[in-house]
């Protein structure tokens, strides 16, 4: 397969990422470190945030694949009711490989961190913020949070992972208890490898016929191009399955979402109104030539992780398709605020949030026909864990 010189230097990069290794089946608890027992536990502890009521797996649901339960608001809502956050809270799983953020000078791209924007260089600063975030956990100070966990059930078992007196000082103690919840997220719990496309790459699962033109498709060059940021062959010489992600940051043009329930927060949160403008790792690395990139997802679960994009704009993974393949051909909306249904309904898509950076290089006119957005859909469909072979 021919590969384009953008596509063969985002391969390339992918396979100089260290990762986890492969592990195809979930731990049980007696299978995790005591320091991942440790971080589960503060994961799944709805008294850390003020008032109680929130917990990081409020968002981040274990059944859900770690995003948010509630898919009906594009947005989470914080644990005061009626604050929701600006963005679609992504899933965790497949995190942890994600290299820290950096500009690499050879590529000239941003690569890597947490968080849609890589504000986040790593997972332990990343488990960080939102206990102090006032539209999620709401903590006024690292030390409201060490003053939970002191007199938590599993305050004994910290100082046996940490030593005695880790939850003295308020800070180091803060720090451990984003370096537990880090060592749980690296556990197979958020990798756990077990799709259709792993069993098929192991040789103990067979696609459908759309299955096989899907794939194809998807990296396909001159059609999908899809591989080009999500790359999907084994790296390593097969020694590390694919995380169809590069760690890239682009610019998809996607629309603004009038369900966005961040538009109308209080003007202490969003002064700006329904004018707001997310301008994504722009905003991070103060540079208007990155306005509107988000960092390139994991492609694996996304059909089951709706919705879809920075902002939730998309309910549906074959809008997203769909969008992919006709952004840059459809007319404009007259309505800049039309919903993803409207504009398919109406043959049409609304101008992007950010016109500025868009990706028009490799997606936008992909030339897929109806079949094959079909077709393009079941293969994405088969990148969901817990397949059964």
């Amino acid at each position: 397969m021919s590969v384009s010189a953008p596509a063969l230097s985002r391969i390339r990069w992918f396979l100089l990422v260290a990762w986890l290794p492969m592990l195809m089946s979930a731990p049980s608890m007696a299978d995790l470190s005591r320091k991942a027992r440790l971080g589960e536990q503060l994961f799944l502890d709805t008294s850390l945030s003020e008032p109680p009521g929130q917990a990081c797996a409020s968002c981040h649901d274990p059944e859900r694949f770690f995003t948010d339960p509630d898919d009906h608001e594009p947005t989470s809502e914080g644990v005061i009711p009626g604050r929701y956050g600006k963005r679609n809270a992504p899933t965790l799983m497949y995190a942890a490989p994600t290299p820290v953020f950096h500009f690499d000078r050879q590529e000239g791209l941003f690569i890597g961190g947490q968080f849609l924007d890589g504000r986040a260089p790593g997972l332990k600063s990343q488990a960080k913020q939102p206990f102090l975030e006032a539209l999620e956990m709401n903590n006024p100070d690292p030390e409201s949070v060490v003053a939970k966990v002191r007199v938590a059930g599993y305050a004994d078992l910290f100082r046996r992972v940490y030593g005695k007196g880790s939850l003295d000082d308020g800070p180091a103690a803060f720090a451990r208890i984003a370096d537990a919840i880090a060592a749980f997220e690296r556990t197979s719990r958020f990798a756990p490898m077990t799709s259709k496309y792993d069993y098929y790459l192991m040789g103990k699962a067979r696609f459908t016929a759309q299955e096989r033109r899907g794939r194809e498709l998807f990296e396909s060059e001159d059609k999908g191009n899809c591989a080009a940021c999500h790359p999907s062959r084994p790296a390593n010489n097969g020694a590390n399955w694919p995380l169809f992600t590069d760690f890239t940051y682009d610019n998809l043009g996607v629309p603004r979402n009038r369900a966005n329930l961040f538009y109308t927060q209080a003007p202490e949160f969003n002064p700006q109104g329904f004018g707001f403008v997310d301008a994504g790792l722009g905003d991070h690395v103060k540079d208007r030539l990155e306005d509107g990139k988000f960092k390139v997802p994991t492609l694996r679960n996304i059909a089951r992780t709706a919705p879809y994009m920075h902002n939730g704009y998309f309910k549906t993974l074959r809008g997203v398709v769909d969008f992919y393949n006709t952004r840059d051909l459809k007319p404009r909306c007259r309505d800049d605020w039309a919903t993803e249904a409207q504009a398919l309904r109406e043959g049409c898509w609304p101008a992007p949030e950010v016109a500025a950076n868009v990706n028009h290089d490799e997606l936008g006119k992909l030339g897929l026909t109806e079949r094959e957005v079909d077709d393009l859909v079941a293969f994405l469909m088969t990148l969901t864990d817990g397949y059964q072979p």
